[in-house]
């Protein structure tokens, strides 16, 4: 039984992880690839006698857009252009442009016929640049998102602890990309502490990286040798496209991304790479760079397999996140989640109840303004509820539902949930007051409105109906592709005798629902009921297509088959498949009899009934028609007649004998009418969750129980069976009176 996982889940955030891992940064992924398009495009924009051809450079303007589009950090390609451009096509440094510009401005010289053809070529790129972002801007509305501190909490920190903390993650990404060994899914919230102060030793890490980054800029911007365009180009690759997930500028919605990590690794390899060609050059150290190499490339291969093991499913994501980072409530919650998925709801309750350790700064006025909207507390005895619940303690988890009212009694979800467990306390009457609670906060709340509806069917009464068929139709409104909605409003027709609008429903359930087992057999008794029983058939041949064990609609089709085509046989192979499936079967094995009875086959029909009788010994009509089968066979030997079927026939004349089987098969149509009773209407159990998925939609729905239907019978259907018995009986006497006078 799944339950509030709007009230439970939704206000933290939690997504639903694919067990793909490259689809998680498929934006990443899309745009990396079009961001090397565009530079590898523009490559090709210097002509052989050193002349612009445009074309490239239209084609990388277009990849570039597209790059964007992709991921914002696609645009960074210009850069890289613009730094390969003047450093590597035209072969600059850093001096000689330096000392170029100091002539041009002491009036010495102008500017070379090259510079200018660069300059012209950066001024297209930096133009198409501003116009993407222009475009970017007006898409965003000039509005920057607005984070919480549980998404990044250095970014709602004071000075100089933001500047500190956002300095020191650029060691922290380098260091993944030189050891990516301590991998996790979620480095948001507590994942890394804020470096509040100067005295801080982690600060030493990022004095660390600022000169190794300084000493790698020097060699390559100084020098004009291809070993520093190499280290040039790295760098443009490492540094560039990072800059939009630095923070260093604006912050973004994570303290550390792994995917943000892909383009710059490729910077990062094109080091190793240049690292190791310059160390297998040198004769001493050529074979320890080809056996590091291969120990770096064996290790990288393990631990990229043996990682992808970590996205099996998401317990296995979640409980290696916790192995690298303890300091996450949101992982905590996450492994809890993924337990109560897999039932297993002590622990589960472990895990939430660790997530409010690890957090301590969670509190009333702070989750009310940001978009965590509920409190841990709320929180807490919400998700209590639900696991309570489902170890079927419904008191326990009526309390904890009651305590999250009190803190927030406008919440529809609450109520709605606080009904579940009124059903499960079988106390249908409080159930619709609270359902008609959260109907009353939220009119269009979807499971409020099915099983409040569904709840005032099953009263069977007749007030309820017209509100229940209101609710009914504004659910399938809202959920116009879930074929249970109309399914009950068919049901709800039956009730109310007005069978072809029940039959219009039915046929929508079943059109959007192929097989759908209840409406198909509803259907087919529908049919019965009004005197239609040929028309059933199709429908009861299509529901046993899809559920060849459906006991209920085996027994109709086979009292159809008997009754109204005279298809003894078929009516057999009937009784005989739901005995083969369970031998136990009372009614089975009495239906089976009368088919016998019905075939003449007396002997074969005393030994049926024995075998039944000895199955239910308190039933007293099957030890009446046993009675009337013995004097029928009595009446039969006194008179000289065979009690088997022979193939010439009896004795008796033929129109004689014809009429009174007739009477007689028209008495024992009788019998198994009336021992049909147990294929009434068979009503589906309380919605679940709506094809979300209604899965639990993340965008304000809580999940329903799966709460079986009770069993309780309208009066209408009381009234009915009995009155089927007292025709039954009936029938029972005629037959006595008929073998009587035989």
């Amino acid at each position: 039984m799944l339950f509030g996982s709007f009230s439970s889940r939704g206000h933290w955030g939690f997504h639903k992880l694919l067990e793909v891992t490259g689809v998680v940064g498929r934006a990443e992924l899309l745009s990396s690839i079009f961001l090397l398009a565009a530079f590898l495009a523009y490559t090709k924009s210097k002509g052989a006698d050193h002349s612009i051809v445009w074309t490239p450079i239209i084609s990388t303007v277009l990849l570039v857009a597209v790059a964007t589009l992709c991921k914002e950090q696609g645009i960074t390609v210009i850069g890289i252009c613009c730094i390969y451009e003047v450093f590597v096509a035209q072969g600059f440094t850093l001096p000689m442009l330096i000392d170029t510009l100091l002539q041009v401005l002491r009036g010495k010289d102008g500017f070379p016929y090259a510079i200018l053809q660069t300059l012209l070529k950066l001024i297209v790129l930096i133009i198409s640049t501003l116009l993407l972002v222009i475009v970017r801007v007006q898409v965003i509305q000039s509005q920057l998102p607005v984070f919480t501190r549980f998404d990044n909490p250095a970014a709602v920190s004071s000075t100089p602890t933001r500047q500190l903390t956002f300095n020191y993650l650029l060691p922290v990404n380098t260091w993944l990309l030189l050891n990516p060994s301590e991998l996790c899914c979620d480095w948001t919230m507590g994942t890394i502490p804020l470096v509040e102060s100067l005295l801080d030793p982690r600060n030493l890490a990022t004095v660390v990286f600022y000169a190794m980054l300084s000493l790698l800029a020097y060699h390559s911007l100084w020098y004009g040798h291809s070993s520093s365009k190499i280290v040039m180009m790295a760098l443009s690759l490492i540094v560039l496209p990072f800059i939009p997930a630095s923070n260093l500028f604006f912050p973004v919605g994570f303290v550390v991304a792994e995917r943000v990590l892909y383009v710059p690794s490729m910077g990062f390899c094109v080091l190793v790479a240049h690292g190791f060609k310059l160390l297998s050059q040198r004769g001493g150290l050529k074979k320890t760079s080809w056996l590091l190499m291969g120990v770096l490339l064996t290790t990288h291969a393990v631990k990229t397999f043996n990682r992808n093991w970590d996205w099996e499913s998401e317990y296995t994501l979640f409980t290696s996140a916790l192995k690298v980072n303890r300091n996450n409530a949101k992982l905590w919650n996450n492994v809890g989640h993924a337990l109560e998925n897999q039932n297993s709801y002590e622990r589960a309750l472990r895990y939430f109840l660790q997530a409010t350790r690890v957090q301590p700064g969670f509190d009333i006025s702070e989750m009310s303004c940001e978009r965590y909207s509920k409190n841990v507390f709320l929180f807490l005895s919400k998700l209590r509820g639900e696991l309570l619940l489902k170890m079927n303690k419904p008191s326990e988890a009526k309390d904890a539902y009651i305590r999250a009212l009190e803190l927030d009694h406008t919440n529809a979800d609450l109520w709605y949930n606080l009904a579940i467990v009124n059903i499960e306390m079988k106390d249908p009457s409080e159930a619709l007051r609270n359902f008609n609670r959260a109907l009353d906060l939220n009119p269009r709340h979807k499971l409020a409105l099915f099983n409040s509806a569904l709840l005032m069917q099953e009263s069977g009464e007749a007030k309820f109906r017209p509100e229940a068929n209101r609710r009914f139709l504004t659910y399938v409104k809202e959920e116009p592709d879930d074929a249970n909605g109309y399914f009950n409003l068919g049901m709800l027709a039956m009730d109310a005798n007005k069978n072809e609008e029940a039959e219009r429903w039915m046929r929508e359930a079943i059109q959007l629902q192929p097989g759908f087992r209840s409406a198909l057999f509803n259907l087919a008794l529908l049919y019965s009921q009004s005197q239609r029983e040929l028309d059933a058939l199709p429908v009861l041949e299509e529901l046993l297509q899809y559920h060849p064990e459906h006991v209920k609609g085996l027994i109709l089709k086979g009292d159809i088959l008997m009754n109204h085509r005279k298809d003894t046989r078929g009516a057999k192979a009937c009784f005989e498949r739901i005995l083969n499936m369970d031998p136990s079967n009372v009614q089975a094995k009495h239906n089976l009899c009368v088919v016998y009875f019905e075939e003449r086959e007396l002997q074969r029909a005393e030994r049926c009934l024995v075998e039944t009788l000895a199955m239910a010994p308190h039933e007293e009509y099957i030890r009446r028609h046993l009675a009337i089968v013995r004097n029928k066979m009595a009446a039969m030997s006194a008179a000289g007649q065979p009690i088997a079927p022979t193939e010439d026939g009896s004795k008796l004349d033929k129109q004689q004998e014809q009429q009174q089987q007739d009477k007689e098969e028209e008495e024992a149509r009788g019998v198994a009418s009336g021992a049909v009773d147990g294929a009434r209407k068979e009503k589906n159990l309380r919605k679940s969750s709506p094809k979300e998925s209604i899965s639990s939609q993340g965008h304000g729905k809580s999940k329903k129980l799966d709460d079986k239907r009770t069993k309780s019978k309208s009066t209408k259907e009381i009234k009915d069976i009995e009155k089927k018995r007292a025709a039954a009986l009936k029938r029972l006497e005629e037959i006595e009176r008929i073998l009587s006078s035989d």
